[in-house]
């Protein structure tokens, strides 16, 4: 089976900076994976290298067998890769329901003509898109918040409306950039659930960066830890909370 994701001998440097050197990670397709390390590792490179922001300075990224080096982020959106942000990015200004929609927008199937001229296929296209932004407030339980602003609504809420949007992309993989930061304690036991419920319920293959241990060893079945740009370890969840590579990159002495 061809992997989701193939990254083979990643390197990124910012001017003289070396944020990664030579990183080789695989995800199969339908396993949610971790990738942790200590602030400053790379992780959030990692994901902005997949995700099109950055172009690598060496080494290959391949989906689905594809090469997808110095493609633009919305042609890998287009690809089905959906992305959350450690900094949540809504548009505050904007409803929910306009959040979810305008991400459905990398397909329209209708030209600038149609736009502006209101032709029935544009008409047709546009009130697919609402309803499929609606048919996914249902099933994310946030259908009666449809017409208010993100700014308004607690920072949990406000993480379930943005991991609503990637997924209104219809991904087959989805980065997960840090979901559990900003969260209290209930959240984060919920969060648990809520990505094992999406991972069942849309058959994703999921990619996180998480500093919560909690939500890495319980939800992840492999996981890959980088410290200073290189990739230390890889295994399962207890293979590495017992690595004493890993345990030195975190604590210097101790258990994860």
């Amino acid at each position: 089976m061809t992997p989701c994701l193939e990254i083979k001998n990643l390197t990124h440097r910012f001017g003289g900076l070396q944020a990664l050197t030579g990183v080789n990670i695989t995800l199969q397709k339908g396993e949610i994976a971790g990738l942790i390390g200590p602030n400053g590792a790379g992780k959030t490179t990692v994901f902005n290298l997949v995700s099109g922001f950055y172009i690598p300075t060496q080494g290959d990224i391949i989906v689905d067998g594809v090469r997808i080096n110095a493609k633009k982020p919305h042609e890998i959106a287009a690809m089905k890769i959906g992305r959350t942000f450690q900094n949540i990015r809504l548009w505050s200004e904007m409803t929910v329901l306009d959040n979810i929609r305008i991400a459905a927008h990398h397909n329209l199937g209708y030209n600038a003509a149609d736009a502006f001229f209101h032709t029935p296929r544009y008409l047709k296209r546009e009130k697919e898109i609402a309803e499929s932004a609606r048919e996914l407030l249902d099933v994310f339980h946030l259908a009666d918040l449809a017409n208010e602003y993100p700014k308004n609504l607690p920072y949990g809420v406000q993480r379930r409306v943005e991991i609503a949007r990637a997924l209104s992309l219809q991904p087959d993989l989805l980065l997960l950039d840090e979901p559990a930061a900003g969260l209290s304690t209930p959240d984060i036991v919920g969060l648990i659930d809520y990505i094992n419920w999406i991972h069942d319920k849309f058959h994703l293959t999921i990619w996180m960066i998480e500093h919560q241990m909690e939500v890495i060893m319980t939800v992840c079945h492999n996981i890959a830890v980088l410290d200073f740009g290189r990739e230390i370890a890889r295994g399962t969840p207890e293979e590495i909370r017992s690595d004493p590579v890993v345990i030195k990159a975190y604590l210097g002495d101790g258990t994860i």
